[in-house]
């Protein structure tokens, strides 16, 4: 009787499961398992780190431990993949391993990052290659014969196509035009991933070493770095970067990249869009350091096609001081009537004030990262406060002098109400939440990493590197394009005296975004409008159910919905209808964009296009 009454309730609570994760009546048809060892919690920061990228990303991840994906009476999960994660999924028994393989081989598509899986339960490495290189395609892990030499660091490279599919935008890779002609599209050409300052930028991956049958997306000297290839019925999306670390160390461009690139180019998953209304676009950063900044800017109020588009995210060094107190070489809001008529001219024009720094530029990038932040708080504190009695508005957005953005600052900005900040980190990526030692900084508040060509970020930047005006233009334009492509925003920043000898350039970058705003693809975005935007979508409920060659997405909002747009892949979806609430239904180029409108409530049904 013992016996019985066990068994029975083993196996409800086994049903159970089953109905929660895998084949239940709605199974969800988006969702993407992240596995996870039995012994780690599912709310661990090494976890959160994935599911924070995944809702930026607008997809579903949901973190399962071992033992309920390779359990004895599950034979496949109700998901769309599956991600083997490094860092926190190094050990692996061989029997999970081989539930793995069984899962790819019926047809399930993988992503395997790094070392998931490279050691067994007792901390080993196995000989000769790693355990699931048959999985990757490629043998690694080496250890048995290059020893200390198995993980190389390496510059990486690929083709300007792919690396540019993967979301990775111009500038961060380079060349970002063909070399041979510059004016083509062709996109055939090799290019490298890059640093901001200084160009050569190296990541590490295992050595890799056999014929690999699938598609190089990028690779190093060391081999492949990653690739997509057939397994059995299935496939593998095998990244040869440490992501999880990358990301935790602020540098989260190829976890984001990936995650992306499987769940948008292998899979064909409907997503929630990043950008109101789907549309993608820039902010563009103006850095007010000084009184230096005021003949520059009166000249700058004459170019007519910057003052007609915007809003723009304007940050000002408000004191009177620069370098050292009693210098009189600042901006001096409280005192320099020119200065407070620029500020409010630019309020007036709709564009939104914050702050650079703490009211003296040099003297707070220098002292910022010191050992007694307490000396020069205040100054973050002056420097809000001047601007919003001058501007009317509060001051909301930031901006560190020279890059710089201890930790204590952003804990400050955020308990003082600001939303957004500039950032140096994470470049080549739009508004992220940062993460620095595997910490996630802040709650609701937004990182805008910059944009960068090759080692230049500011148009000063740019002349003293050498690339010539043509290139600029060619940079600036391009940006533009990727940004409306690919439906996303990114940061360009600039100091008014840098950008001066750079007019036509940027009148006729101008025209371009003036084109593509009148096609209704491209706005100009305020730091303040994007971080609003996001921490408005975070509040998002939606959830996706397939039923036979439907799908339905139902979405909840404690507010409202409006602005929120899903993107679904025309390939695998005919138009979408909407089942309940407003919403509009737009093609846009190989893609549905569902953009909600006024209302709590949103259904969609969309139905499956016969292959």
């Amino acid at each position: 009787m013992k016996i019985s009454s066990y068994f029975l309730r083993l196996f409800v609570l086994v049903v159970g499961i089953a109905g929660m994760v895998f084949a239940g009546e709605n199974p969800r048809g988006d969702r993407l398992l992240l596995l996870v060892p039995d012994d780690m919690a599912l709310t661990a920061p090494k976890i959160e780190l994935w599911l924070d990228a995944a809702s930026e990303e607008g997809l579903h991840v949901v973190p399962i431990h071992d033992s309920d994906f390779a359990g004895p009476l599950f034979e496949e999960p109700s998901a769309a993949g599956v991600i083997f994660p490094d860092l926190i999924h190094q050990k692996a028994s061989d029997p999970f391993l081989a539930a793995v393989r069984r899962y790819v081989d019926g047809g399930g598509k993988l992503m395997l990052v790094y070392d998931a899986g490279t050691l067994s339960p007792e901390g080993r490495y196995s000989l000769r290659r790693a355990r699931l290189s048959d999985l990757a395609g490629v043998d690694y892990a080496l250890y048995d014969t290059l020893k200390e030499k198995t993980i190389q660091w390496n510059k990486v490279s690929g083709d300007a196509a792919t690396v540019r599919g993967l979301g990775i935008p111009p500038g961060k890779y380079y060349p970002f035009q063909d070399p041979a002609n510059p004016n083509s599209k062709n996109e055939n050409f090799e290019v490298q991933l890059r640093r901001y300052k200084y160009g050569d930028l190296q990541y590490p991956s295992f050595v890799t070493t056999g014929a690999y049958s699938g598609k190089v997306l990028l690779h190093s000297d060391s081999g492949i770095c990653a690739g997509e290839h057939d397994y059995g019925k299935g496939s593998v999306l095998f990244v040869n970067f440490p992501v999880s670390y990358l990301k935790s160390n602020t540098d989260g461009l190829l976890l984001h990249a990936f995650l992306r690139y499987f769940a948008e180019r292998v899979l064909s998953l409907p997503y929630l869009m990043k950008v109101p209304d789907g549309t993608g676009g820039l902010v563009l950063n103006w850095h007010i350091d000084s009184n230096a900044a005021i003949r520059p800017l009166a000249e700058l109020d004459s170019w007519t096609a910057l003052q007609a588009q915007g809003p723009y995210s304007i940050h000002i060094t408000a004191g009177p001081d620069d370098t050292t107190p009693g210098d009189h070489q600042g901006f001096d809001i409280e005192h320099n009537h020119l200065s407070q008529e620029l500020v409010l001219h630019w309020v007036k024009l709709g564009n939104e004030i914050g702050s650079h720094g703490g009211w003296m530029h040099d003297y707070f990038a220098f002292h910022a990262d010191g050992s007694n932040p307490a000396e020069i708080e205040p100054l973050l504190e002056l420097n809000k406060h001047a601007l919003e009695q001058v501007s009317g508005k509060p001051v909301v957005e930031y901006s560190a002098p020279s890059g710089t953005q201890p930790e204590w600052v952003t804990q400050w900005l955020e308990a003082h109400g600001f939303v957004a900040y500039y950032y140096t980190g994470n470049t080549g990526m739009g508004p992220t939440q940062g993460y620095r030692d595997g910490v996630r900084e802040g709650h609701n508040i937004w990182s805008f990493p910059i944009l960068h060509l090759d080692r230049a970020a500011a148009f000063e930047e740019m002349k003293r590197n050498g690339y010539s005006d043509e290139e600029v233009e060619h940079w600036l334009e391009s940006v533009a394009e990727f940004a409306t492509e690919h439906r996303v925003v990114r940061v360009v920043y600039f100091h008014p005296p840098g950008i001066l000898p750079y007019k036509q350039v940027v009148l006729n970058w101008l025209d371009t975004t003036a084109r593509l705003k009148a096609e209704g693809r491209f706005r100009w975005y305020t730091m303040t409008q994007m971080a609003n935007f996001l921490n408005l979508r975070k509040q998002v409920q939606w959830k996706v159910s397939a039923e036979g060659k439907s799908l339905n997405l139902e979405a909840t909002h404690p507010e409202n919905l409006e602005h929120q747009t899903w993107w679904f892949p025309t390939e695998k979806f005919s138009k979408p209808s909407v089942v309940q609430g407003t919403a509009t239904v737009v093609r846009d180029d190989n893609g549905w964009k569902v953009i909600a409108g006024k209302g709590t409530k949103l259904q969609i049904r969309a139905e499956l296009v016969e292959p």
